[in-house]
């Protein structure tokens, strides 16, 4: 189910045609946005769990958890990370946002927050905190003014990982380095632990992640003794709590690929020139054919003659009437074109010519990526596209489980296809097992779209009660080990608290690029 309540200055989508009728589009937000100088593609990666499946949420809080914060409020906290809401699919289990500067995930448990650019996502993280505890009522305490807030939720567990910048001399606020960034966290969760996992003088990617059960850091001068409830819940229920939370960080992984120096041949499909070229002509192939189709519907103009039927003028408006209720507003691909009036007389429409959803839809079908997790299996799937000016590209898909009763999951991708930064990256939690494929098959079809020189792949994948052994973990870094037109150049293996973490990097075997740009170095 897809809300179909428009919110307060939104629009709807405009046609059929982008594949998504029912998503809501910020349209003041996507006035002037344009992508034609150098661009930081590598994103911030923020995790902020508040329990660890939907099925525990604290017994304080919303039912609804963090779903029930209106989408002004996080426009406000999008503000102080300097990015706009582009566009909103709403569904039963999350809310996926198309951002200026890459997405935001909603779940009731958890959010997920990605930008690019010269965005300040940390500086977002008190007003999360402080918006979970005073709309969700989440279990919260009274945190000091070095937070920014003066109430913060108290999270289940924080995740922050990021590639190393391309132009680290152009970031702001709390992300000019690594060092500053750790420390901006550390000044707000005890016993976080921060790594670097890779080459120092190489590709590398950063990450910080707390232990579960979170603690806030105390206050520096506490304003007022505050004291601790304890809430006492029958056995029966912390049991269902434990099972609960057991089976959800059981299932829970994620995918991420990391890439750099794209194929210029690939690349040039996300640019607008292109697509609007690739969309002119699918427009009218398929405008042509469904007029053809319609027609052989009414039959021939002889044949109706013959019987004493219609009259010759009427064929095309009946054909017209046919073509325009075949099309099925609920596609979620750039098929289902129709037009009228005679062959000759076909308008190539306005929105396929300019930035925006129509054109995104264009390009996530003629790259590919609409395939990767194809309706033909996941039937209630729905991509959010969006095409930039001149050139550049993000998407997010909300993939509902196939099975009954399962959970919905996401996808997200962002492309900055310029030669001298280009970039891609592709983020999933679609379980392996839910896919029927092998993750390395996953990989190799998203690397095919786009033809990197070199690419990292991070796979962070929960451990069962029973993978409590570091041997298990070495068994999961064999997975996609072969990814065919690449040779690996790194492989590692992290034991993590509750996680195992497999990094590994490649480079294409007929690369001939040079070193990498690696912008940032070391710690």
């Amino acid at each position: 189910m897809v809300n179909t309540e428009v919110p307060k200055h939104y629009n709807t989508s405009p046609s059929s045609f982008n594949g998504t009728p029912l998503l809501t589009i910020n349209r003041e937000a996507t006035v002037d946005l344009d992508s034609t100088n150098s661009f930081e593609g590598p994103e911030k990666l923020l995790e902020v769990w508040f329990s660890a499946s939907p099925l525990s949420l604290p017994e304080a809080s919303a039912p609804e958890g963090l779903r029930i914060v209106p989408s002004e409020l996080w426009k406000e906290m999008l503000d102080l990370v300097n990015c706009k809401v582009l566009s909103i699919i709403e569904s039963e289990d999350v809310d996926a946002y198309l951002l200026s500067e890459s997405s935001m995930f909603v779940f009731p448990h958890k959010l997920i927050l990605k930008t690019c650019g010269t965005t300040t996502l940390l500086s977002g993280l008190p007003k999360i905190l402080e918006i979970a505890a005073l709309i969700a009522k989440f279990p919260h305490s009274i945190a000091n003014t070095v937070r920014g807030t003066g109430t913060a939720a108290i999270p289940y567990r924080v995740f922050y990982s990021r590639k190393n910048f391309l132009f680290p001399d152009r970031q702001r606020g709390p992300h000019r380095s690594w060092r500053d960034e750790v420390k901006s966290l550390d000044r707000l969760f005890l016993g976080g632990s921060a790594y670097m996992i890779g080459k120092m003088n190489g590709e590398h990617w950063y990450l910080y992640l707390t232990e579960p059960n979170t603690m806030l850091t105390p206050p520096a001068t506490p304003e007022r003794e505050q004291t601790v409830k304890v809430l006492h819940l029958p056995e029966a229920k912390l049991r269902a709590k434990a099972q609960a939370m057991e089976v959800e960080e059981g299932q829970d992984e994620t995918l991420e690929l990391l890439m750099t120096d794209l194929e210029p041949k690939n690349a040039e499909q996300f640019y607008l020139d292109h697509a609007s070229a690739v969309a002119e002509g699918q427009y009218f192939q398929q405008a042509h054919k469904a007029r053809r189709d319609a027609r052989k519907q009414l039959g021939s103009i002889n044949d109706l003659d013959e019987v004493g039927g219609l009259e010759p003028f009427k064929i095309d408006e009946l054909a017209d009437n046919i073509c325009n209720n075949s099309v099925d507003g609920f596609s979620n691909s750039s098929g289902g074109y129709c037009a009228t009036g005679s062959e000759d007389e076909l308008t190539f429409p306005q929105e396929l010519t300019m930035e925006g959803h129509a054109l995104g839809t264009v390009v996530s079908d003629s790259s590919g990526l609409s395939a990767v997790y194809p309706r033909s299996r996941y039937p209630d799937a729905r991509v959010d596209a969006y095409l930039f000016t001149p050139c550049g590209f993000s998407a997010n898909g909300v993939v509902p489980s196939p099975d009954a009763g399962g959970s919905t999951h996401y996808f997200t991708v962002h492309v900055t296809p310029e030669p001298h930064c280009s970039y891609a990256s592709f983020e999933t939690n679609v379980p392996a097992s839910q896919t029927g494929r092998e993750t390395a098959d996953v990989i190799q079809q998203v690397v095919g779209i786009f033809k990197p020189g070199r690419f990292s792949v991070t796979l962070f994948e929960a451990k069962d009660a029973i993978d409590e052994d570091f041997n298990v973990a070495k068994k999961k870094g064999s997975k996609f080990e072969g990814i065919q037109g690449y040779r690996r150049v790194d492989r590692i293996v992290h034991d993590l608290e509750g996680y195992d973490l497999v990094f590994k990097y490649y480079e294409r075997f007929d690369w001939e690029g040079g070193a990498p740009r690696l912008g940032e170095v070391g710690f």
